[in-house]
Formats: structure tokens, sequence, C-alpha cells
């Protein structure tokens, strides 16, 4: 059996202060007028419906002025959380809403239902991560999330130390290095004062081919008288 009731306070899911809902009988006598939480539908609580509807009117224009500004503070803010990690860097489980939330009240005091606290998965993976956040109806924010391993990374293995034979093997060889730079040094002549090295190899000029002489004109003979 169904009965309208008015509510006095807000209730997620059924409503907010001076709506007219229905609930079945039993919730509303035995819990929703025992709490101050509703009341019966009737003339004189008619009435404060408009008393109610104004108080319904401040409290949502002051959560939306609080959310608004903590959404501008979460947007600068960089939540670490720190988890183990195998020898491969792989997390051990995930990191959950309710850990964000945990970490939110922790690392900055902020009081945060992790119901507000989008995730489409759990986060299992070490880095930077951004998540939504749903803080008001009109309002969300975009909380940055590092998530770093406490499981210390396998030290480099260490070189071994070079044996007695192998530092003295290569004292020796860069000892024969040193020694033939030295004697090609000495070998090669010094270069006389002002003599210019000698110019590659240049293929041999092919003398060109004299130009023929032309003959010289035959001398004109007068004719005889």
């Amino acid at each position: 059996m169904k009965t309208e009731v008015i509510l006095i306070q807000n209730i997620v899911g059924l409503g907010g202060e001076s709506d007219l809902v229905k609930v079945a009988a039993g919730y509303a006598r035995n819990y929703l007028f025992p709490q101050g939480l509703a009341v019966p539908v009737s003339a004189a609580n008619k009435r404060r419906i408009e008393a109610l509807k104004k108080r319904r009117g401040e409290r949502e224009a002051h959560e939306y002025n609080t959310m608004t500004e903590l959404s501008k503070s979460i947007s600068k803010l960089i939540a670490v959380l720190q988890v183990k990690t195998g020898d491969d860097g792989k997390m051990f489980g995930a990191v959950t809403a309710g850990m964000v939330a945990d970490q939110l009240k922790t690392q900055f005091d902020i009081a945060l239902d992790k119901r507000k606290i989008h995730l489409e998965h759990p986060i299992k993976a070490l880095g930077e991560h951004d998540i939504e956040l749903r803080l008001h109806p009109e309002v969300t924010a975009t909380l940055k999330v590092r998530i770093e391993s406490t499981t210390p990374l396998p030290a480099p293995a260490a070189a071994p130390p070079a044996s007695p034979e192998a530092r003295e093997g290569a004292a020796r060889t860069e000892s024969r290095g040193h020694k033939r730079t030295e004697r090609e040094r000495e070998e090669k002549p010094p270069a006389e004062a002002g003599e210019k090295p000698p110019r590659p190899d240049r293929r041999p000029r092919v003398p060109r081919p004299a130009k023929a002489e032309k003959p010289a004109p035959a001398e004109k003979t007068e004719p005889a008288a």
C-alpha cells in the first residue's frame, strides 16, 4: 500500500525538501516519520511547502557555490598513492574510488563521497591518471592521481673487478701503443723549411699535333712579248 508524504529533508534516490512523493506505508510509518524526514500530507503540512522550497533553494545554491570552489582547488592538486608491485613493475591489485577518497582525506583533508569519484574501471597501472569527479549535478572536476610503487627497484649488477693478470695485460698493450707512436714519430723525416709537400700525380699532358703549314702561293709569270 502506497501513501503520499512531504519530504522535510533531501533523501538520495527519493527527492528533496518540499517534494511530494509516494512511498510504502510501512516505510513512511516506521522510518520516515520517526526520523523526521517526512510528514503526512495534510492541509497544515501543505502550508509548509513554500517554506521548505525556500530552504531547499538556499541549500542548493550553497552546495553549488561550495562545489564550484572545490572544483577549482582540486584541479590544481595531485593525489599520490603508493602501491606494491612485483619485480616486473606490475601492481598487486588495483586502485579504487574508495582508495582515492581516502587519499584525498589523508593528503588534503578533503572529505568526498566515493560515489562522486567516477572511475570507468579500477586503475591497474603506475603513472599519472586523470579522474573525473562529479561534485554536483552542474559541477565536475578533474583530479590528477599519481600511482607510485613502494617496491624498490633491483640494483643493477656491478661489473666484476678486473683480475691482476687482466690489468697487467692492459698496461702492456697501452705501453706498446705509446712506444709504436714514438718510433713512428722518430722515423718520419722532418720537413725542410719552405718545402711544399709533393702534389699528387697528375695525368701526363698529351701534346697536340702541330698544324700543317699552308703551301706558299705560286708566283705569276708574265707572258712573252
